[in-house]
């Protein structure tokens, strides 16, 4: 039975997010905010997401005296990003081999 996709993944942002966090180790909020295109709230909103269900980390602390937020995907978050890949990839090629027997 083929992997069903993850639905926390179906969510544009959220799969952009982990999507960005996956090719480094971490990266600061401002950072990944600024890629996504998105506002503060929404960020944050699809970080605590992701963390409660284990794909990322958020570590808080201070460049000099001001504050900062670094998020980093987990090992957990980059397997389910991996399946959700795999799962969107299959699902296409089955669609894209469907149309051309009907062409």
């Amino acid at each position: 039975m083929p992997a069903a996709l993850d639905p926390l993944l179906q969510h544009a942002t959220r799969l952009t997010v982990l999507a960005f966090l996956d090719a480094c180790r971490e990266a600061e909020f401002g950072a990944v905010r600024d890629h996504c295109e998105v506002s503060d709230s929404v960020l944050s909103k699809a970080a605590t997401t992701l963390e409660e269900a284990g794909y990322l980390t958020v570590k808080k602390g201070y460049v000099g005296k001001r504050p900062r937020t670094w998020l980093a995907a987990t090992g957990e978050g980059r397997a389910a990003l991996a399946a959700h890949l795999a799962e969107l990839h299959r699902l296409v090629t089955a669609a894209a081999a469907a149309g051309a027997r009907h062409a």
